[in-house]
């Protein structure tokens, strides 16, 4: 009788397990986060399942940023794509572009009738992933800003005051000639060159990258970053990497291996890094503080402009699934999740409640410099310059940018040269995107 009886429970178990398992909506989400930022990931999506019982979001890991992007495009196209997609920032106008495939968020939210303060978010980020008229586009998820990164050590040793870092561009290298004379292999190398040294050098100077408000304006548009004062810039690294006070590292984020090695003085390189640059150099041995400016080109200045990506909802799943993808994408943008992935990551916290939690939790205190990223973000309101950049095909424009500064690195070119040839090559580039998308 008593086997019996555990037999009826057991079948009453699987019954209702089953039950369970079918009654769960799944949610497919696809993102480029490998390494210990998937395992965060994973953690994200585990939380939300563990909060309700009618939605499962299943995470799927699919390469790089391009290769996740081009993925989810195969897929819609093949009526097999998931409900949600990581897109970096440089694939936005692209997804503006793909008409019928996008279910934008501001309508996602309203037609599930899910809460959503889109004031709630941190006005650079906001204003990047938003139409004209300030409509949200895609969500929030990991943004990131290009900081700068001192090694205390070497500063240290080259008889420099490692709490002073510079704040002008004239500052770093004579710091970094200095340290590079005390012994230092490297004065300063950065990260991602073209978001960091052409795009974020430009909005931290008030100049413009392309007409048009940087493309906000429309699609008809022409690039404008070959100026005196970028021209000028260029040129100062090339002219500084004769004497190693300035190390081309290589493209995205290689060179942050010399800077993780204790080879270089300075890096700028993404917020996002910050976490793994403390973890290979010692929290101690590290300073975080905000990108120099050029003097003789502003004042003071205006704001940095962000990287990372959105996450994006994509058309042709029943209707009833987006009510879990409203719930999900509210999730992830809810104050406590977002200040612990900005805390465990480095990322910006992308609502100012996030901040400021994280700031009264002491975080700051133990980790100095983590809200460099937020203030150089929100240090004064962007202009059409500093908003950001809504530009079409620019996967291609950032490798045309990539090969020409590596000419300029390697002396083959001079910068007024080389920037030119960007501009013209990547004006072209655009007039293909435009025609495509007539």
């Amino acid at each position: 009788m008593t086997r019996i009886l555990l037999s009826s429970v057991a079948a009453a178990t699987l019954l209702a397990s089953a039950h369970g398992a079918v009654a769960q909506t799944e949610i497919q989400w696809w993102h480029a986060m490998g390494g210990n930022l998937g395992e965060t990931v994973n953690q994200l999506a585990d939380g939300f399942n563990k909060s309700q019982t009618e939605y499962k979001v299943t995470p799927v890991y699919k390469g790089s940023y391009t290769e996740t992007l081009t993925a989810a495009i195969a897929a819609f196209r093949a009526k097999q794509a998931p409900h949600i997609v990581q897109v970096f920032e440089v694939g936005t106008a692209n997804m503006m572009a793909a008409k019928g495939a996008v279910y934008p968020v501001y309508e996602v939210m309203a037609d599930a009738k899910e809460p959503f303060d889109p004031k709630a978010f941190i006005g650079p980020v906001y204003g990047y992933y938003s139409t004209t008229d300030g409509k949200l586009l895609s969500m929030p998820f990991n943004s990131s800003t290009p900081v700068l990164y001192r090694n205390k050590e070497l500063m240290e040793k080259a008889g420099l005051d490692p709490n002073k870092p510079p704040t002008t561009w004239p500052e770093l290298g004579e710091m970094a000639k200095k340290a590079v004379a005390a012994g230092a292999k490297c004065g300063f190398t950065p990260q991602w060159q073209t978001w960091t040294m052409i795009e974020n050098y430009g909005a931290w100077h008030n100049l413009p990258y392309a007409t048009k408000a940087n493309g906000f304006g429309g699609t008809d548009i022409e690039l404008k970053f070959n100026d005196p004062a970028r021209v000028k810039f260029i040129q100062m690294l090339a002219d500084w990497s004769k004497d190693k006070t300035f190390v081309y590292g290589g493209r995205e984020g290689k060179s942050t291996a010399l800077f993780n090695a204790g080879d270089c003085v300075f890096h700028i390189a993404s917020s996002a890094s910050a976490a793994g640059i403390e973890k290979a150099l010692g929290q101690d041995k590290v300073g975080i503080s905000m990108m120099p400016y050029s003097p003789d080109v502003i004042a003071k200045p205006q704001n940095s402009i962000i990287g990372g990506a959105t996450l994006w909802t994509l058309k042709g799943k029943p209707a009833g699934d987006y009510k879990g993808v409203a719930k999900f994408l509210s999730y992830l943008s809810s104050t406590p999740v977002q200040a612990k992935w900005h805390q465990e990551t480095g990322y910006v916290p992308v609502t100012l409640a996030a901040a400021d939690v994280t700031k009264k939790a002491g975080f700051y205190q133990k980790h100095p410099g983590r809200d460099i990223a937020v203030e150089e973000l929100t240090l004064n309101p962007p202009t059409e310059n500093s908003k950001g950049l809504r530009i079409g095909n620019f996967v291609q424009i950032r490798d045309i940018v990539d090969g020409e500064l590596e000419a300029v690195w390697s002396g083959k070119k001079d910068a007024k040269t080389a920037l030119d040839d960007a501009v013209k090559a990547g004006n072209e580039q655009l007039k293909r995107f435009e025609a495509a998308n007539k």
